[in-house]
């Protein structure tokens, strides 16, 4: 029987905004514990991509991580579905912002920002927080089926004051997202830590070959434009804080430093490195965060769809076609939310496009 994805999402959106927070809390995170308990496909991968990134941990201890990040992962959709109803204070009041300052002197200069994003946190709250706090973000989603469930996410994110460039096949979303970079002072995050297509860049994450996607550093290169990669976390909150913010949870995201250098005409590859590397410092840390229950690690890959994708690792492909290409998987593991949510036997589906992100 093929679940109605839309019906799904609707029946969880109307839930989560009409019971009472503690109840909808209690909810979300039974699904997370049932989808651990149960060991689903998605929860497995976790736990391989856990453990390479956290070999030190015992099974007993790398289990306890998984199970925090799902809590995390079903936190981010229950917060998701609550975004629209939140005030600007209690948005603002949920948000702990680190290392802005590099990025507020490149848009007081009239210059953008490209952010590598990956999936940790909630993204989307990153998003809605940075188009009221920081700078106009913009961004890609793909275009999902059903049209009428891609027009939802399209509607919500774009309600959050975020502006969504839908992914095309023509290359024209590159060519967007540059305009875009180079006509005005935005936030550009795009969702990178995933990509199996051919233009996908094969970097070393926490000693292991993973496939990512080029489009931040395509796009930094292209746009001349500085690259900060991003990570975000959820913490307690308390006391006024919690308060003003009406939960429990808030997010804090973290901007790494400026990774290109101006003059400097670094590849496309090594650009990749380089915020891939910060990343995986991030993520050793903060294992719980990474809500990643797909194939990333090469070792885990299928090498005959890999040949049959023409993936080559370098990059280099990454010119304006396979940028935007590269983009639109950054811009969301997108194809993830489609594929998986109607494949229950998986777990819950990945989260949809991006946002700043600092949002998968």
């Amino acid at each position: 029987m093929r679940l109605d994805v839309v019906r799904v999402f609707r029946l969880a959106q109307r839930g989560a905004e009409r019971l009472p927070e503690p109840v909808v809390r209690a909810v979300f995170s039974a699904v997370a514990d049932a989808a651990w308990l149960g060991r689903v496909g998605g929860v497995r991968q976790l736990e391989r991509n856990l453990a390479r990134i956290r070999p030190d941990l015992s099974p007993r201890a790398l289990r306890r991580v998984s199970r925090q990040n799902m809590r995390g992962y079903l936190r981010y959709y229950r917060e998701a579905f609550q975004l629209p109803g939140l005030t600007s204070a209690q948005i603002a009041a949920r948000v702990r912002a680190l290392g802005l300052g590099p990025l507020r002197a490149e848009f007081a200069a009239g210059r953008s920002v490209c952010a590598a994003l990956t999936h940790t946190g909630n993204w989307d709250l990153a998003g809605a927080w940075a188009a009221k706090e920081l700078a106009p973000v913009v961004t890609v989603a793909e275009h999902l089926k059903p049209e009428e469930l891609f027009q939802g996410f399209l509607d919500f994110r774009t309600g959050l004051g975020m502006t969504i460039i839908p992914l095309e096949r023509d290359g024209s979303v590159f060519r967007e997202l540059l305009r875009h970079a180079t006509t005005s002072a935005s936030i550009v995050p795009l969702l990178a830590d995933r990509d199996l297509s051919r233009s996908g860049v094969e970097v070393d994450l926490a000693g292991h070959r993973a496939r990512v996607a080029p489009g931040p550093a395509a796009l930094s290169r292209a746009a001349r434009q500085a690259l900060h990669p991003v990570m975000i976390r959820h913490e307690r909150l308390r006391g006024a804080r919690r308060r003003a913010a009406g939960s429990p949870w808030g997010i804090v995201i973290e901007f790494g430093p400026r990774l290109d250098v101006p003059g400097e005409k670094a590849a496309v590859v090594e650009l990749t490195q380089r915020w891939v590397d910060w990343v995986g410092d991030q993520l050793r840390r903060h294992p719980e965060a990474w809500h990643m229950l797909q194939k990333v690690f090469v070792e885990d890959l299928d090498a005959d769809r890999l040949a049959r994708a023409g993936a080559d690792g370098t990059g280099e492909r990454a010119t304006t076609e396979a940028a935007g290409s590269a983009a639109g998987s950054a811009a969301g593991s997108a194809q993830a939310a489609g594929s998986q949510a109607t494949a229950a036997a998986d777990g819950p589906p990945s989260p949809p496009a991006p946002a700043p992100e600092g949002r998968r």
